[in-house]
């Protein structure tokens, strides 16, 4: 068995979802595996990761509606250090993962026809977020 494992910075612009998935395959591809798991975790507590719908950005736009219903600014939070929008952001990745298993078969990341990888950002303001991506395999 190998292994390789490689830190990814994203910059975001703010909320929303931001794919990388020519990204960690292009990486994936240079380790020169056939066969493995590829683990992708996300070194933060204000964002997460998401595979989801590639294609259409109405669904991109549409989830985050839908976690800012769930976990609005202006909700009774306590904690609130860092603004309005910092205890939703712990919601929002509370809700979701940090850590996402992807298979790797043929030398390539087995996901979906519409599947993309991607960063959830909750938090307002721009951020630099740090990915880990760790491939075991042969």
């Amino acid at each position: 068995m190998k292994q390789s494992v490689h830190k990814l910075e994203i910059s975001t612009r703010g909320q929303g979802l931001y794919e990388f998935t020519a990204t960690a395959q292009a990486w994936v591809r240079q380790q020169k595996m056939q066969t493995g798991l590829l683990t992708v975790f996300c070194r933060h507590t204000s964002a997460s990761l998401l595979i989801q719908e590639n294609a259409d950005p109405t669904v991109r736009s549409d989830i985050q509606a839908y976690f800012d219903h769930l976990a609005p600014e202006d909700g009774p939070y306590h904690h609130d250090c860092e603004g309005s929008d910092d205890m939703p952001a712990h919601l929002k990745t509370a809700l979701t993962q940090v850590q996402l298993s992807i298979p790797l078969m043929d030398g390539g990341l087995v996901l979906g026809t519409w599947q993309g990888i991607y960063l959830f950002e909750h938090r307002v303001r721009p951020h630099r977020r740090e990915i880990v991506l760790y491939l075991i395999g042969e």
